[in-house]
């Protein structure tokens, strides 16, 4: 944990951790298995992080899971998953904002 804070003071962008990305792939993992995302990417912009889930490499992307971090070490990164210009949703926690990519039952 301590060299993530350390890299991300270093490179002054905000990145994914390890268990962020893990999380992350695991919803991307199956939507792969069921064909229907086919390419993602992964960006470290100013303010943000950020992971697009594209259904093939020629579009624009169909998803885009945000990190945003604070600007406060005492208070949580928030994330947000958006789709074109719509938040879909928007939370302190990944797990709640990944919840939007699970199927209703």
């Amino acid at each position: 944990m301590l060299l993530y804070f350390r890299d991300r003071l270093r490179s002054g962008r905000p990145t994914f951790s390890r268990g962020e990305l893990s999380l992350i792939l695991g919803v991307y993992g199956e939507r792969v298995k069921r064909g229907e995302w086919r390419d993602y990417a992964i960006d470290s912009l100013p303010d943000m992080a950020l992971f697009s889930v594209y259904r093939s490499s020629q579009e624009n992307p169909l998803y885009a899971i945000a990190k945003i971090p604070s600007r406060s070490f005492l208070k949580p990164s928030q994330y947000a998953v958006y789709s074109g210009n719509t938040t879909l949703k928007q939370s302190s926690s990944l797990s709640e904002v990944l919840e939007v990519f699970e199927e209703k039952k």
